[in-house]
């Protein structure tokens, strides 16, 4: 008797033990499940979880990471030239949340300026901060200076960003607009001409999202778009930045694998096959960049 409750006993536990295994099957089951969703890489989800939200570069504090906080303006203005925006009508394609769209109108006198995005929120916030900026910089308004003297200044990134312009601020409602629009496919800007058009660090996610038809497109309509004699400002992102973004979407990881035209091969596209007649490197003048912003920039005239 004493051993059948043994035997009974034993088989409980066995039974019990069985149970348990087959839990930590389910469970391990459940995590290698995961695991393939995520990519088996270390530790993506955090990564991934925000690649997901920006597949077309549409990061939402772009600047606060492009301009360190030791920065007065975005390094790029600096080797911008006034007459290619003084009087001029200019186009920012990938205006982001629209910093640099309203540096360039304040500092250079742009005629007007237009900034087109993909991302509807981020044209919203491009127009708060215009609102802001208009609101808190009447014309001929000036904030007292630590010193003593008096400077114009504007919150536009995350920091402090103060402008130095010639030009007293006018109202820049008539000047500064942005729009909502994906411009290697929209047809509602094939009307209007332009003097400048800017392209920076855009070029990547156009070309990781719509392949290289996407990119010659872009070109071309850039191209089209600009008034003879007009200058094209682009910062293409180097391809080893290709490959740290190619896995944010599947459209881009299967376009990465058929992209032939590399970022290098741009420069003899657009002189060559595009049709612009010069290129000027403004490269080395640009200092003091955060690091990983360090890029190229070229200026093509038409």
């Amino acid at each position: 008797m004493g051993q059948d409750n043994n035997d009974t006993k034993t088989k409980r536990k066995r039974r019990g033990g069985s149970k348990e295994k087959s839990t930590e099957k389910v469970v391990i089951n459940e995590e290698q499940k995961q695991q393939q969703k995520q990519g088996n890489g270390s530790n993506p989800s955090k990564k991934k979880k925000s690649q997901e939200f920006c597949p077309f570069g549409n990061y939402k504090n772009y600047y606060g990471y492009r301009i360190s906080n030791d920065m007065d303006e975005d390094p790029r203005l600096k080797v911008l030239k006034k007459e290619w925006f003084h009087g001029k009508d200019c186009l920012d394609i990938g205006c982001n949340s629209g910093v640099m769209t309203i540096h360039i109108a304040k500092k250079f006198g742009c005629s007007s300026i237009l900034g087109v995005d993909i991302d509807s929120s981020l044209i919203e916030v491009a127009r708060w901060r215009l609102r802001n900026f208009v609101r808190t910089h009447k014309p001929g308004e000036k904030k007292t200076g630590a010193d003593g003297s008096k400077e114009q200044s504007a919150s536009l990134s995350d920091g402090e960003t103060k402008i130095g312009s010639e030009e007293e601020t006018k109202d820049l409602f008539q000047v500064v607009s942005f729009q909502k629009e994906n411009f290697v496919q929209t047809r509602n800007l094939d009307e209007n001409r332009y003097d400048t058009i800017l392209c920076l660090s855009v070029t990547k996610w156009v070309h990781l999202n719509w392949g290289d038809d996407g990119l010659i497109t872009l070109f071309s309509k850039i191209w089209r778009l600009l008034n003879p004699g007009g200058i094209f400002v682009m910062e293409p992102q180097p391809w080893k930045s290709y490959e740290k973004n190619r896995r944010v979407s599947e459209t881009t990881a299967m376009n990465y694998r058929n992209i032939v035209l590399r970022p290098e091969h741009f420069q003899n596209i657009l002189l060559d096959k595009i049709g612009f007649r010069t290129v000027e490197d403004l490269t080395s003048s640009l200092s003091g960049v955060s690091k990983g912003f360090d890029r190229q920039v070229l200026a093509f005239q038409k």
